[in-house]
C-alpha cells in the first residue's frame, strides 16, 4: 500500500498523483463531491472554507469557491464535467483546465485516490505562460500535499 503519493504518467499535459487511504470510497466521495468541503482537501493553501453551490455535485453543476493566493482574495466558478458516485468527480476551471479526483477501492476499507490536473484544454499560449510562471509546478506540489493531507487524516 502506498503511504506517500506516487506520480502517474498520463501524458505531457496531465499532472497526476495517487495514494492509498484508509477510508472507504463513499467517505472520500462525500468530501470530494461537496464543494463546501474542498478546503478540507486542499494542500495548496488557496481554497477557502466558503463556497456556493450544491452539497453533492452532479454533471453540469456550477459552483463557486472562494480562494486566496499570495494574500489576494478571489472567487472562481467551476463547472462539473463528470460525477460518478463513489468513483470520480471532475470540474473545469474557467482557464480551461480540469481537476479530477478518482476513487478505486483496493481492499476492505482502503481506497486509492488519484488527483489530476489536466491542462490540455488550456489555449497553448496560456499553457506556456503558466508553465513559465511556475503554476504547473505549484499545482504538482499542491496535488502531492492534498493527497498526503487526505491520507494523514484517515491514517489508522
Amino acid at each position: 500500500m502506498s503511504r506517500t503519493p506516487h506520480r502517474l504518467d498520463r501524458g505531457e499535459h496531465i499532472i497526476s498523483w495517487s495514494i492509498d487511504v484508509d477510508a472507504s470510497a463513499s467517505e472520500l466521495y462525500a468530501i470530494i463531491a461537496c464543494p463546501h468541503r474542498h478546503h478540507e482537501l486542499d494542500g495548496s493553501g488557496t481554497v477557502r472554507s466558503t463556497a456556493i453551490g450544491p452539497r453533492q455535485l452532479i454533471d453540469g453543476d456550477r459552483f463557486r469557491v472562494d480562494m486566496r493566493m499570495k494574500g489576494i482574495p478571489y472567487a472562481l466558478t467551476m463547472v462539473t464535467t463528470a460525477a460518478v458516485t463513489d468513483r470520480l468527480v471532475e470540474w473545469r476551471h474557467p482557464g480551461g483546465h480540469r481537476w479530477r479526483w478518482e476513487l478505486e477501492p483496493v481492499s476492505q476499507g482502503v481506497t486509492r485516490i488519484t488527483e489530476s490536473y489536466d491542462f490540455r484544454g488550456q489555449p497553448a499560449p496560456l499553457r506556456r505562460l503558466l508553465g513559465m510562471t511556475g503554476s504547473h509546478a505549484a499545482n504538482d506540489q499542491g496535488i502531492r500535499r492534498s493527497l498526503q493531507k487526505v491520507h494523514d487524516r484517515f491514517d489508522s
